[in-house]
């Protein structure tokens, strides 16, 4: 079996659509692989973001930026709709607690 044709196993990279609406999430925590791709992507070593998320083990790193790696696309895709100030806006404008109490 090809390399590509292989799935790969992620054993500390889950998703729950109840927790960052689905995106992967490092494994009984709430923390995305997009923030571990952010601190990668802003020059942070594993140790520095170890030192950053304390709760985290080095194993539950190298995991999610294995994934982000594999993924790296989608997982920018992601990074990028999480930044995007005008969908938060609608998102906020649109959610049916701020209607109510609006008015």
């Amino acid at each position: 079996m090809s390399l590509a044709a292989r799935k790969q196993t992620y054993p500390y990279i889950t998703t729950n659509s109840r927790i960052a609406g689905g995106a992967p999430i490092i494994k009984g925590t709430r923390i995305t692989i997009r923030t571990i791709a952010g601190y990668y992507q802003m020059g942070m070593s594993v140790d520095e973001i170890l030192n950053t998320l304390q709760h985290l083990t080095a194993s539950q790193v190298h995991s999610a930026l294995a994934y982000y790696f594999d993924h790296q696309k989608d997982i920018e895709q992601d990074m990028k709709d999480a930044t995007d100030i005008e969908y938060w806006k609608k998102q906020a404008l649109s959610h049916p607690k701020q209607v109510a109490s609006a008015g």
